[in-house]
């Protein structure tokens, strides 16, 4: 189908104005002077985000939440200035192929593509097809609502806590959904184990898949931690990257510790995702997001920058490179690549909303094209407040959350460890120095508080810098629970 934008683009045109008088003026930066090649590559950038995006809002969100081609497009693309949505921008919807077309006057039209349980892939310029074979990814678990809280969702809040403070508890919760500017979707608060409290914004359930961003970093952690206590990795050994084995390749020095902690000295440019002036090809960050690359390809034919482990620095290349790294152990045993995480993770933790998406060629975008529920969510948190331990089974080497809750010998804030951020250097006011949590773009966050016996879980597209938001609301939320 063909939607005509003209009317609707007005009415978003408002939405947009309404966000952009609320962005904090740091984010709105000039675009940088540009020849017209590259304003032609930022624009076709552009329409292959809004492509995937509108793929991804119609059957993976669209699992549960039903919402329209206009909708989406208001909802989770048009209003924020980072995906730089154009009012001349048209889309067409194949819902036989399942597949979304973004037309822009003077640039390739640009396509993404839903493949099932691998979510959607934007398909490389002039390419009809990924090159892999999507497959489903079946969930080993009964049915939620029959099996107990954290495995299931029955007595998911009961008994609670007789110690917590429920007024409190409720109108800081309260709080968290009146604050309209950040778009918050979903809010959980787990203490002792049960869920003390949720919210979720209109047509958003607890079982709603969304867009977790960055969050997924920390995936891409526990099954490196997998796959250490299953024996198959070393974290002091030397990435096993076959790229990087020349006899004077400096990058063989990289070790799993250093792609852990981002700190392996490659170069990588990152200049964020701010606007239309974003979408350029130095932007190697951010790339693996609107170009339609081999990410994994992308990520390790980098030259080394500065030596391994004498620079922090927040880059997508490292947690791409372990991706790779994951990717040929499990198939060198000969196992399926495309339910590993499922199976050897989300199953066992009781998670059945995870939907993690790859490019065209199969590889995992764990590193921003992810998407979770807010129960699952918190789940994951509670696998790392019990020190990787789940009913009795260790699935995390022992000292693994520890690393990874450690900050990187590197970083000076001492705000990031192992592919998780940290309060380690009190960055976060109000909030214990011991907390950590998995955060993505736009306000993705899942924090874990051992001190406190608790995890918080946020979802949904803020248009602003929302860690104060979330700081202030996981400290109103630890102010309706006890004190250890």
């Amino acid at each position: 189908m063909v939607e005509n934008l003209e009317v609707a683009v007005k009415r978003i045109a408002l939405v947009m104005l309404a966000v952009l008088l609320i962005l904090p003026a740091a984010e709105i930066r000039p675009a940088p002077k540009t020849s017209l090649q590259d304003a032609d590559y930022s624009r076709e950038s552009r329409a292959a985000i809004g492509a995937h995006h509108l793929c991804s809002g119609l059957w993976v969100v669209g699992r549960v939440y039903k919402r329209t081609p206009i909708e989406v497009l208001a909802q989770d693309i048009a209003t924020f200035r980072a995906f730089g949505w154009e009012a001349t921008f048209k889309f067409e919807v194949d819902e036989a192929r399942r597949r979304v077309t973004v037309t822009a006057p003077g640039v390739p039209a640009r396509t993404a593509q839903y493949n099932g349980d691998q979510g959607c892939s934007i398909l490389p310029r002039g390419v009809n097809d990924v090159s892999f074979k999507p497959v489903p990814v079946p969930r080993n678990l009964p049915d939620a609502a029959k099996q107990k809280w954290p495995m299931g969702d029955a007595d998911a809040t009961a008994p609670m806590p007789a110690d917590v403070d429920k007024a409190a508890l409720e109108a800081a919760l309260d709080w968290g959904m009146e604050q309209k500017e950040h778009n918050t979707r979903a809010i959980v608060a787990v203490y002792r184990g049960k869920i003390v409290g949720e919210r979720y914004a209109p047509g958003w359930t607890k079982d709603t898949p969304q867009i977790s961003w960055s969050a997924g970093k920390s995936i891409t952690a526990a099954l490196v931690g997998i796959l250490v206590q299953q024996g198959r990795l070393k974290i002091d050994d030397p990435a096993p990257v076959k790229e990087w084995q020349g006899k004077d390749d400096p990058r063989r020095e990289i070790r799993l510790r250093h792609l852990l902690n981002m700190s392996s000295g490659l170069d990588f440019g990152n200049t964020g995702l701010s606007g239309p002036e974003s979408y350029t090809l130095e932007n190697e960050h951010m790339r693996i997001y609107f170009d339609g690359l081999n990410v994994f390809e992308h990520a390790v034919n980098q030259p080394l920058a500065v030596p391994p482990n004498t620079r922090w620095k927040y880059l997508n290349s490292d947690p791409l490179t372990l991706g790779k790294i994951v990717k040929e152990n499990v198939e060198a045993r000969k196992e399926s690549y495309l339910t590993f995480p499922q199976r050897a993770l989300f199953d066992r933790i009781g998670a059945r909303n995870f939907v993690l998406e790859t490019d065209a060629w199969g590889n995992f975008i764990m590193t921003g094209f992810d998407y979770g529920s807010a129960r699952d969510w918190a789940r994951f948190g509670l696998l790392h407040l019990w020190d990787g331990v789940w009913e009795g089974k260790r699935l995390l080497p022992e000292g693994w959350v520890d690393f990874v809750s450690t900050p990187a010998p590197s970083d000076k804030s001492r705000g990031y460890g192992g592919l998780f951020w940290l309060n380690r250097g009190g960055a976060w006011n109000g909030v214990p120095e011991d907390a950590f949590m998995a955060s993505g773009f736009m306000g993705q966050h899942t924090m874990v508080i051992r001190s406190r016996d608790a995890v918080v879980v946020r979802l949904g597209p803020s248009p602003r810098a929302s860690e104060r938001y979330f700081t202030d609301l996981v400290s109103r939320i630890l102010a309706g629970l006890p004190k250890k």
